[in-house]
């Protein structure tokens, strides 16, 4: 699948006509005003740092929600899933996105300074497959499996027409041009995806744990999903990885899962992320994912991201807390999510998910 079909000009005009309909939030919601933004009585500003991979879709959700609450202002500044993380323990953020949840030790820890307690909200927002991106000339897709990649990004394959390559893309006319793999340099929620699913589908082609930290000092670094983007984009042989929206006309993988090669999707990512658990033992209001590519089942694309907003239970203000409430109940409703959709290409939320994520939001106070 090409991104043109997520193209950001078209996805923005959807999202002015969702919001002037009255697609800003939960039913009898002073944000949801029935197609009258005259209506809503929320007022104030939320700053924001963050996930680079939801940065289209935050633009979208943000203009629509703008547009309905016309006395609301949100600030998302795409900075990174770690940054928004540290940004959030030290305090100022009145929420982030983050393609990592916090992990128990961090939690244990607590201490996070924009919360006035240690419970926190986290819940899943964005679902999007992650791509393998490749500049390649007159070449717009590969079959690659797991194996490969691994030592593509391990120094171990260096030029495209290396036999491991070739035996996966029969007529496929390789070049003898060197590999240059691009990784983020900030700690980054789509590397911990990346590696995540590297070190469990195959462990002895990449012989590191998975980490939000790219393990190895070679290739380029590339700060934010943007960067690795102009990277891939600016060179000749490159290859990364990046949050599909963001993919645009680069070369993209089909992605090995059993007896095939599966190409990116919305869908394809869903089907693996509906079929993971969430992880037991956290707060009432913490919901997060623990998937497993190596489990990945048929048709399902292996390499998916789960991103989060996260937010406190109980903020010093209770305005703020409206506020957050409100935009977090109109994110995951299901215009918030077509607005997603078409902005980003990321993959809906089910309605029972939904259920679930509303349950949390509520805690928010």
């Amino acid at each position: 699948m090409k991104l043109s079909r997520f193209a950001q000009i078209g996805a923005l005009g959807a999202v002015a006509a969702l919001a002037l309909a009255g697609c800003a939030a939960n039913e009898g919601n002073a944000a949801a005003p029935s197609g009258d933004a005259s209506a809503s009585t929320l007022e104030g500003t939320l700053n924001a740092t963050g996930a680079s991979s939801q940065d289209a879709a935050q633009q979208a959700w943000v203009a629509a929600f703008q547009i309905a609450n016309p006395g609301v202002t949100i600030n998302y500044q795409a900075t990174g899933s770690g940054v928004g993380r540290d940004n959030f323990i030290a305090g100022g953020q009145s929420y982030i996105g983050s393609d990592r949840a916090f992990n128990e030790e961090e939690i244990a820890a607590g201490g996070f300074a924009s919360c006035t307690s240690d419970a926190i909200v986290e819940v899943p927002a964005y679902i999007s497959p992650v791509a393998v991106i490749f500049n390649l000339d007159g070449i717009d897709s590969l079959n690659l499996d797991a194996a490969t990649i691994g030592k593509i990004f391990n120094g171990d394959i260096t030029t495209w027409n290396d036999p491991a390559i070739a035996a996966l893309n029969d007529g496929v006319d390789l070049p003898d041009t060197a590999i240059s793999p691009v990784h983020r340099s900030d700690p980054s929620g789509t590397s911990d995806i990346f590696t995540g699913y590297l070190e469990s589908v195959a462990p002895e082609a990449w012989p590191h744990e998975a980490s939000d930290e790219w393990p190895l000092s070679s290739g380029e670094a590339a700060q934010g999903t943007a960067g690795v983007v102009a990277a891939v984009k600016g060179g000749t042989g490159t290859i990364g990885y990046a949050d599909a929206s963001q993919a645009g006309d680069l070369g993209t993988a089909a992605i090995q899962v059993g007896d095939e090669f599966v190409p990116f999707s919305s869908e394809a990512a869903a089907k693996l992320v509906e079929a993971s658990p969430l992880v037991e033992g956290r707060g009432e209001g913490d919901l997060v994912f623990d998937v497993d590519p190596a489990a990945a089942p048929a048709g399902s694309y292996p390499i998916a991201l789960v991103s989060y907003l996260i937010g406190c239970e109980a903020y010093e203000d209770e305005a703020t807390a409206e506020l957050v409430r409100a935009y977090f109940e109109f994110v995951v409703s299901a215009e918030g999510q077509d607005v997603a959709h078409e902005a980003a290409g990321s993959a809906p939320l089910s309605d029972t998910l939904r259920e679930q994520i509303n349950g949390a939001i509520a805690l928010i106070g």
